[in-house]
């Protein structure tokens, strides 16, 4: 083999190298943790999905890059042996492994991984309404602000809104322009402010992006714990 091909071959090795690390370097993994008294199915996209018991967590990793994507709860599932069947809330198509977002009502981890200045973007989101209380924190060192929504919104939730196992968010039960904002132009309303008031630093209503969204350097790690 000639010098000329050693160094080619060497170089090529440093190379994928350099990319492997920066790939893994820059992905990001989710602990995800059930912490409520009861049986949740965990689902992701992207990831799927899992029965988790009380007390039981599931490692994600998600490439860099990653946006659009959300993590929730789903409660009183059923699902046979090949992973079909039905859950009372937050079901994506009646599968186990989810490949779509799931139905109202669900309240939602979303982030996307590594976007403008190399930042992750994230949120706990009650715009698809509430099911079960939840935290989404970094874990890493150099980020520390994370998001809680702990109140009894099941308990409290207007009559209007309730849903078996959940509280719908307005745009769901009434599907008018002035509650899920189709034209832009929309502001808070009355139900949108029974959620801003239990959960300060979730998003209420569609427009609610200047206290609801937050940032860490990208390869930040994060936990969503249900039930904190």
């Amino acid at each position: 083999m000639s010098f000329f091909n050693i160094i080619c071959i060497f170089s090529f090795f440093l190379i994928s190298c350099s990319t492997l690390c920066f790939t893994v370097s820059h992905a990001a993994r989710f602990d995800i943790t059930n912490r409520c008294g009861f049986t949740v199915w965990a689902a992701a996209v992207p990831g799927g999905g899992r029965q988790l018991n009380a007390g039981q967590s599931w490692a994600l990793d998600v490439p860099a890059g990653t946006k659009g994507a959300r993590i929730w709860a789903r409660t009183n599932c059923n699902f046979d042996g090949s992973g079909r069947g039905r859950c009372q809330t937050g079901d994506c198509g009646g599968l186990l492994q989810c490949q779509a977002y799931g139905a109202p009502p669900n309240t939602l981890a979303e982030y996307a991984l590594n976007q403008f200045n190399n930042l992750d973007f994230f949120d706990i989101s009650l715009v698809d309404g509430f099911n079960v209380p939840m935290d989404f924190s970094p874990t890493s060192k150099g980020c520390s602000r994370g998001i809680r929504c702990t109140a009894d919104i099941n308990g409290q939730c207007p009559s209007q809104l309730r849903a078996q196992g959940g509280c719908n968010n307005p745009c769901t039960v009434f599907k008018t322009d002035q509650y899920c904002c189709n034209s832009g132009k929309c502001g808070p309303t009355d139900f949108s402010r029974f959620f801003k008031d239990r959960c300060r630093d979730a998003y209420s209503y569609p427009k609610d992006d200047q206290t609801s969204t937050f940032t860490c350097p990208g390869g930040t790690n994060y936990k969503v714990v249900f039930c904190p």
